[in-house]
């Protein structure tokens, strides 16, 4: 229906009456009527009535349906309008589509129409038919659609430090989260071109997407970067990518970040230096503030070569590593920066397992060597006149946050880190296998040589004659060789080979053996033709 409304009133004469029109309400009504005539009268307001409704159908309303319908929309998305007439069959129509009182070109005249949102898109919709033959329209209510610019997920993950043998859980967050997403997720790969940036490689899984907003990643051993981004609808309209998160771990595997001086907590006016170690050329050293931001060396520090010197501190606290042209990532480390009196000396890397660990408390001129208090969690574990904290045999238990105290200054805290041992096992891993090899090997050339043996004595029965026939044969004459030969009873003359016992008899010759005649027996194939005599 017609959404404007109009009242009209007009004066007949005639019928000596007043009448209104009502656009809104479709009806026609008499206001007043004074004086005779009356059926004469009601039968011309009846046709004034349908003349002025002769382009309305009365009951036919259009339908306005948007698809995908989401409560937020975004820049770049695109929507498909369908405008469906009740109670009417759509042919031999003609269809309009209009966005804040202005006409969509795009759309045509047909029925439905796909159409790309902007971020200007926001706003109220409608649409209208109209018969190609006969004088009907038919318009629909509005709809109202919700745009805006193209939303960029939220990626986090957790734990943010690895620890021995755990998963990492990705999540991957966006506006309208159950509103049809699916979810792809990404591996970060340093670009050392472009400062901050990376190219992103797809996790293994399904190339179209996860319908779950998690990934888990298992075996992940050393610092490594992910993104995340989400797509929906068809053809799929994506998000950005997501910012990259970072998950670190303290070994040193495949590269390293050495820190000089080697501890975890430095005045704001040191120089340190940041080295990067490892099988590449090229390097960056990356940090990431608290406050989420990202950035290398250039921005807080100058570059010199694989090394990053920091003349003054700016952060209080962030986390720094390394990353290389090739891909790979080092171990991280977590630097605190102190603004006021005295610092925690503590390793800046995790302590092995079974090894000592040394923590001492510096001021801005010295270290202190007496009337030190040290915390662990919040316990005061050392309260003496020893100036340092000494752990001969660093456990798991001896983890946790450790901080300092002296004449009623406090240092910062610092995670102190204790890593598992490589198994003793390891060591003699590799002359295991040697061994296991080599038996292998063994026993595969004394099968090869059993195999052989048989088949050589094989030969031997089926070819050689009868033994004591031969000897009577050579014995008939001790002063020259003899051939002895057999043939199988009713054998094929044809056959071209004849396996034969040769027994070599040799005589003394003035006391000496004939040269090149020993004593034993050869065994011979003798090819003969067929046409040999008897």
């Amino acid at each position: 229906m017609m959404s404007s409304s109009c009242l009209f009133s007009l004066h007949f004469p005639v019928c000596q009456s007043s009448l209104a029109l009502d656009w809104q309400t479709d009806t026609l009504s008499v206001l007043d009527v004074e004086m005779g005539h009356t059926s004469l009268c009601v039968l011309g307001l009846l046709l004034l009535n349908k003349l002025l409704n002769c382009g309305r159908a009365e009951g036919l309303d259009a339908v306005l349906t948007v698809k995908p319908n989401w409560p937020t929309l975004f820049n770049q998305e695109s929507v498909t309008f369908t405008c469906d007439l009740t109670e009417e069959k759509d042919t031999d129509w003609n269809y309009t589509f209009t966005g804040n009182g202005s006409r969509l070109s795009v759309c045509g005249t047909e029925k439905s129409c796909s159409y790309k949102l902007m971020k200007n898109s926001s706003g109220d919709y409608k649409c209208t038919g109209r018969h190609r033959s006969r004088n009907l329209t038919a318009e629909s209510k509005t709809v109202t659609l919700n745009v805006t610019v193209n939303s960029r997920p939220v990626i986090t993950v957790s734990p943010s430090w690895l620890s021995a043998e755990a998963s990492v859980t990705l999540y991957c967050s966006v506006k309208d989260q159950s509103a049809g997403w699916r979810f792809y997720w990404y591996k970060a790969i340093p670009k050392l071109s472009d400062n901050n940036s990376y190219s992103y490689e797809l996790l293994p899984g399904r190339s179209d997407g996860t319908e779950q907003d998690v990934y888990i990643v298992h075996g992940q051993t050393h610092t490594a970067g992910y993104v995340c981004k989400a797509g929906r609808g068809d053809p799929v309209f994506y998000t950005y990518y997501s910012k990259p998160k970072f998950i670190w771990s303290g070994d040193f595997h495949p590269a390293s970040l050495r820190v000089s001086p080697d501890r975890a907590q430095h005045f704001s006016s040191e120089s340190v230096s940041l080295s990067c170690e490892g099988n590449s050329t090229e390097w960056r050293v990356m940090r990431f503030t608290k406050a989420d931001h990202l950035s290398n060396c250039s921005d807080f520090g100058t570059v010199n070569g694989s090394t990053c010197n920091i003349h003054k501190f700016k952060n209080n606290t962030a986390v720094y590593w390394c990353e290389s042209g090739s891909g790979q990532f080092s171990n991280a480390v977590n630097i605190t920066v102190q603004n006021k009196n005295i610092i925690l000396l503590s390793p800046v890397h995790p302590v092995t397992e079974g090894h000592p660990v040394t923590l001492g408390c510096k001021s801005r001129t010295e270290i202190l060597v007496s009337n030190v208090l040290f915390y662990r969690n919040g316990n005061l574990i050392q309260n003496d006149n020893r100036g340092q904290l000494n752990i001969s045999d660093a456990s798991k238990s001896d983890e946790g946050f450790y901080w300092c105290e002296h004449s009623g200054n406090v240092s910062p805290q610092s995670w102190v880190a204790i890593k598992l041992s490589r198994p003793e096992t390891s060591s003699v891993t590799l002359p295991v296998i040697i061994m296991l090899v080599c038996g292998m090997l063994l026993i595969i050339l004394l099968l090869l040589l059993c195999c052989y043996r048989k088949s050589k004595y094989s030969l031997f029965a089926r070819t050689m004659p009868s033994q004591k026939t031969n000897q009577d044969s050579a014995n008939q004459d001790e002063t020259q060789p003899k051939l002895s030969s057999s043939h199988q009873s009713g054998a094929d003359e044809s056959n071209d080979g004849i396996y034969s016992l040769i027994q070599l008899k040799y005589f003394r010759n003035e006391g000496k053996l004939s040269p090149g005649l020993t004593g034993e027996t050869v065994y011979s194939e003798i090819k003969l033709g067929a046409d040999l005599g008897p």
